[in-house]
């Protein structure tokens, strides 16, 4: 009789288990089906009140990749506006020997 009954404190109640649909969510994303939960990123330069500068490549460096690709805005998590701007500073800085165009092998 123990063992049944530690059985039923380490699984969900059925309550628990059930979407508004009636349905079991197994995922535990609060529904959303197929799709995971994720946390919605912030513009670094409309936080900081900053902006991208040519200039300054430790802060251009850290929106590319090793190879020198710069990283879409879903993944840094820059508004619109500043990854064009974004993309600017950094041609500039390639064109300017500020930043490599691609890394050598």
């Amino acid at each position: 009789m123990n063992e049944h009954e530690d059985k039923d404190e380490d699984l969900m109640d059925d309550e628990d288990m059930m979407d508004k649909g009636g349905r079991y969510d197994r995922k535990g994303n609060g529904g959303m089906h197929g799709k995971p939960m994720f946390k919605k990123k912030i513009c670094k330069f409309c936080t900081q009140k900053n902006e991208p500068d040519y200039k300054n490549p430790d802060q251009l460096r850290r929106f590319t990749t090793e190879r020198g690709k710069i990283l879409p805005a879903r993944i840094t998590g820059c508004c619109a506006k500043h990854q064009r701007k974004l993309t600017a500073e950094i041609k500039k800085a390639r064109v300017l020997a500020y930043l490599p165009f691609e890394k050598p092998w």
